[in-house]
């Protein structure tokens, strides 16, 4: 018995190994599915670049992951591998990244014959952002965003760095900031030219220019959110006509590492209450985000059924007749 219970850690341990691994390869069969489906619906090359909070290592230590060289490496295999008159429709879920995977990406993707196009369910910020301006279209969601795509230069923005430099006296800066300074302007440049390039063909010369120059000379924070609204008043070729298959997909890359969700809803709280089967005419449809218009906040729970109850039925007891 002692020898049982001396093993019962190890025991453990392996049980957690075995069922992350079955949850994880059950997942992978999940994505193929879905991947499948939606690229035979679509007919084209569909590659999704998702990062979250991922568990990495024996121990899953959270680490947010952004655009690297792996990804780069992984993406130009499915483009090199993706038959020259195919769509490419890429699927950007990001905060962005290092600067040359990024550019590598965008640059297979421009120089891909077929049509190209990026939808953005969420964001796709600084990388993010650079990599869409190699395609044809951009698809955002209602309330998605890209982001500048302005260099940041020692955990620094570059145009900040650059400014500092310029109007302080050189006597009295250090040599640190001025080479920073040096290397944020080449940085700058060096991505004015490349969004230029991306963007030739898709929008005029004169758009591909000025959209170039605002993206990436730090007019904006870093992470300031351009919707679909400033994105064409940018001259960006941009719709919001996101398929529903789209966002659909995104419902399997969840975030791994979190145990528990921090925003809550139901989608069909009458229902939920009353059952499957009551007459359709009898029915209170009710969104979480949308409550009828004496019902009190029902988006957060928990929350009291019998409350819920009587709001849908229209029928207060006497305290709610008290406190009114």
């Amino acid at each position: 018995m002692d020898g049982f219970w001396g093993a019962f850690p190890i025991l453990l341990i392996l049980l957690f190994f075995v069922v992350r691994s079955i949850t994880n390869s059950q997942r992978h069969a999940e994505l193929i599915r879905q991947f499948t489906k939606i690229q035979k619906k679509r007919k084209s090359r569909v590659i999704a670049i998702v990062h979250r909070q991922e568990p990495m290592g024996l121990l899953g230590i959270p680490v947010l992951r952004y655009i690297d060289l792996n990804d780069s490496e992984a993406v130009l295999d499915a483009i090199r591998k993706t038959p020259r008159n195919k769509p490419l429709e890429f699927i950007l879920h990001t905060p962005g990244g290092l600067v040359l995977p990024a550019l590598q990406i965008a640059r297979a993707i421009k120089a891909h014959p077929g049509r190209k196009t990026v939808f953005v369910p969420h964001y796709a910020m600084s990388g993010g952002t650079l990599i869409a301006l190699a395609a044809d279209e951009i698809v955002l969601s209602d309330h998605a965003v890209l982001g500048p795509i302005d260099p940041q230069i020692g955990g620094l923005p570059a145009a900040s760095v650059v400014r500092v430099a310029k109007e302080k006296p050189i006597q009295n800066t250090d040599d640190y900031t001025l080479v920073l300074a040096d290397v944020g302007a080449m940085a700058m440049n060096q991505l004015e030219r490349a969004a230029q390039e991306l963007l030739r063909g898709t929008v005029s010369e004169n758009a591909a220019i000025a959209v170039a120059q605002q993206l990436s000379s730090g007019l904006w924070t870093h992470d300031y959110p351009i919707d679909h609204a400033q994105a064409r008043e940018l001259g960006l070729n941009v719709s919001t006509a996101m398929p529903s298959e789209v966002m659909e997909l995104m419902e399997h890359f969840p975030d791994t590492v979190r145990s528990t969700n921090t925003v809550r809803y139901i989608e069909d709280a009458a229902k939920a209450l009353r059952g499957q089967d009551e007459p359709k005419a009898n029915q209170v449809h009710f969104t979480g985000y949308q409550p009828d218009p004496n019902a009190r906040n029902f988006s957060f729970g928990p929350w009291n059924p019998q409350e819920l109850r009587q709001e849908f039925r229209g029928k207060p007891d006497k305290k709610d007749k008290r406190r009114r």
